[in-house]
């Protein structure tokens, strides 16, 4: 019934350092781990504990907007950088703010994408950081759910000199409502970061950290993303193939190897952000893939979730859908 740690619950930490040691190839101990309230909490620790006003950062073109938002909200300069096949152009980031102070990435499943940061670009953002003193922020917001081959290790896991704070959630592979998220920190940053936690007006609740620490400790986590990766593989792919049986050759599935959505991009020029409207009106959480641009185009698609979506509920679904948004297919190109 005490002052519960603000920086979270010990045997959590510990417990969240031994998976990861085991499923993302992330050294670390548990004075490293921070506990936060969701992503959102991290960031906010983020730039309370390392930027000032106007600091540069590096953001992916599309990105995952509340990010973002967080920056701006902060009064520092987010600095669009464009994303390809290969995930972010680290060079075209050198040439647009080699003097950045951070650089946000996804580099799991790009969000939202979904490609996966090559290795070639992988050790070039870590060259720049390590020149340069800058620090990477990676976010492995669905790095367990990877559905060909075996998931693909952390960015951290190649970090020889301190330069990745690693961002995980809970709440993603638990539930949402948990809002409880993770920082692993460079050894030399904790310090730092502890007192910013200590100045905090709030701390995450810590029965469901006591809770999550039981869940861990006896096995359930591990069986838990086992369980959830395959389920997820299946309904990936049940989606995927009712949308090909509702629309035909009128939409093109962009299939990536992981992540927890799919992107559905009309074959003709059409806007996605109408086809989101009218998706949303008929009761579906589409989004559109436009929408994520900053400055660089993605191109027009529907970015549709598959994790809740049951195999036999797909091709009913997807004919609504296809009934919703028929009208906006049929239309002249977009304007």
């Amino acid at each position: 019934m005490a002052y519960p740690d603000r920086a979270g619950h010990w045997p959590l930490r510990e417990a969240i350092a031994a998976y990861l040691a085991v499923g993302r190839g992330v050294i670390c101990n548990a004075r490293q781990v921070v506990i936060t309230n969701g992503y959102q909490g991290a960031l906010d620790l983020i730039i309370r504990t390392l930027l000032k006003p106007k600091d540069k950062v590096w953001f992916e073109d599309p990105c995952y907007p509340p990010a973002r938002s967080a920056f701006e909200g902060a009064d520092t300069r987010p600095i669009p950088i464009p994303v390809d096949r290969e995930g972010i152009r680290v060079r075209e980031g050198v040439a647009r703010a080699p003097d950045a102070r951070l650089a946000v990435v996804t580099p799991s499943h790009q969000s939202p994408l979904g490609v996966a940061l090559s290795l070639p670009r992988r050790l070039a953002l870590l060259s720049w950081a390590a020149e340069t003193r800058a620090l990477i922020v990676e976010d492995d917001y669905d790095g367990e759910f990877h559905y060909v081959g075996r998931p693909l290790p952390a960015l951290k896991s190649l970090d020889r000199g301190g330069r990745v704070i690693y961002a995980g959630s809970l709440s993603k592979v638990l539930f949402p409502g948990l809002r409880l998220g993770y920082l692993v920190l460079p050894d030399d940053l904790a310090d730092a970061f502890d007192r910013t936690v200590q100045r905090a007006n709030a701390s995450t609740s810590s029965f469901e950290q006591r809770v999550i620490t039981s869940f861990m400790r006896k096995g359930h986590f591990a069986r838990h993303l086992k369980r959830m990766r395959a389920l997820y593989a299946a309904r990936r792919e049940a989606l995927a193939e009712a949308l090909h049986a509702a629309f035909g050759d009128r939409v093109i599935v962009d299939l990536q190897a992981g992540g927890m959505h799919l992107t559905a991009r009309p074959a003709q020029d059409r806007s996605d952000s109408k086809l989101a409207r009218k998706a949303q009106q008929a009761g579906f959480g589409a989004e559109s893939l436009s929408s994520r641009a900053i400055r660089y185009g993605c191109g027009q698609g529907l970015l549709l979730g598959f994790t809740n979506i049951a195999e036999a509920d797909a091709l009913p679904l997807c004919r609504r859908l296809a009934d919703a948004i028929a009208e906006e297919l049929r239309r002249g190109a977009r304007n």
